[in-house]
């Protein structure tokens, strides 16, 4: 019974002073009650269960049941008894699914919970850490997590792949400690008003990385294409990316460039999660072109055609600011080790890597982006 309330109060990176307070008793009575060393009341089993988003029979019920959690997904959750990687933000919980290929990218991912019978629930499986939970698509995003396990305290990092769009929503909502976006207008010109909008004044924008995004071939394709009506004309097979993604904006600006109606252009409706899962798809001759970044391209050898220089930012919200959680990522990506990391890996440019910009209304001139 103890351990559960220990491990529930721990699981949402609470102390017993801060549990105290929000249930308007002592820490000494949160400590009795953990030890075991005093029964809670009535008034008091409630208040603790309504504090950390669970019910008085999972907090003291009959041993041997997992105490359970409300949480915030920052994707679908899969069904019952599925695995999910869980983190704190701001005192609530979030979940990130840990099926397919997020559990399973390079070896099975640590599991802080399993997904409960009742909607929003899961199980929790033991003490959660503090993270840093960023949301993006720059498969270099998991560098962070050795800095991080580095910094005093230590943070572990939740990093949650999805396009730029979704990843300022759920900044927006408060899900994320960071959103890592390379969101462009109808022109193609860069900007940042997007997060200003949907974040708010006071929003920070943080340099991360910068590339060049183009059409990414079979590597005997080279030479042979030299933008989309090229795809097209051979009657190149294309995997895209998920809607709200950049990858599938840049193709769309590129075909309207040359006169072609994009979803006529074959594989138009496949979708992959990321830039190195088209740089995967065509490496393994499930299609033979894509849109994707060139450390993607060069990280599987294959042929690389540049259409634009992009910047990737991460956009904390205002109310992140000041967590221990952002001043860690702050401090990692100001850090010289990873500016050599990032620079390390093929088609990435670490200029700018760090750099803060405060938003308040006013547009600011992207980083210069060398070849």
């Amino acid at each position: 019974m103890t351990t559960r309330l220990r491990d529930a109060r721990r699981a949402r990176s609470l102390s017993q002073l801060q549990l105290a307070e929000l249930t308007g008793v002592s820490r000494q009575a949160i400590a009795a009650v953990e030890l075991g060393r005093s029964d809670p009341s009535l008034r008091l089993a409630l208040a603790l269960a309504s504090s950390l988003g669970t019910t008085v029979e999972e907090l003291f019920g009959d041993a041997g049941t997992r105490p359970t959690a409300v949480v915030e997904p920052l994707a679908p959750l899969g069904r019952d008894g599925s695995r999910v990687a869980l983190a704190p933000v701001a005192g609530r919980l979030v979940a990130r699914p840990l099926d397919g290929e997020r559990g399973a990218r390079s070896g099975f991912a640590t599991a802080g919970g399993l997904v409960g019978s009742r909607p929003g629930t899961v199980q929790i499986l033991g003490a959660i850490r503090p993270a840093v939970v960023v949301a993006g698509c720059d498969p270099a995003l998991a560098l962070l997590d050795t800095p991080l396990g580095l910094c005093d305290p230590p943070v572990c990092l939740l990093w949650h792949s999805c396009s730029s769009r979704d990843a300022l929503e759920l900044a927006a909502d408060g899900l994320v400690h960071a959103a890592g976006i390379h969101l462009h207008d109808a022109s193609g010109e860069s900007y940042n008003q997007d997060a200003l909008r949907v974040l708010g004044p006071g929003s920070r924008l943080v340099g991360f990385a910068g590339w060049r995004q183009g059409l990414v071939l079979r590597r005997d394709l080279d030479g042979h294409v030299r933008d989309v009506a090229d795809v097209a004309a051979l009657g190149l097979r294309i995997v895209n990316r998920e809607p709200g993604s950049e990858a599938r904006s840049v193709l769309a600006r590129a075909a309207a460039r040359v006169g072609l109606d994009p979803a006529t252009i074959a594989g138009w409706s496949s979708e992959v999660p990321g830039h190195l899962e088209v740089a995967a798809a065509i490496a393994s001759g499930l299609a033979d072109a894509g849109v994707a970044s060139e450390p993607a391209a060069r990280a599987f050898d294959l042929a690389f055609v540049p259409l634009t220089v992009e910047r990737f930012d991460l956009a904390v919200p205002p109310i992140h600011a000041g967590s221990t959680e952002v001043r860690a990522l702050q401090s990692v990506l100001g850090s010289a080790w990873l500016r050599s990391q990032l620079a390390a890996l093929p088609g990435y440019d670490a200029t700018g890597c760090g750099a803060e910009h405060v938003l308040d209304g006013h547009v600011f001139d992207e980083h210069a982006v060398g070849p």
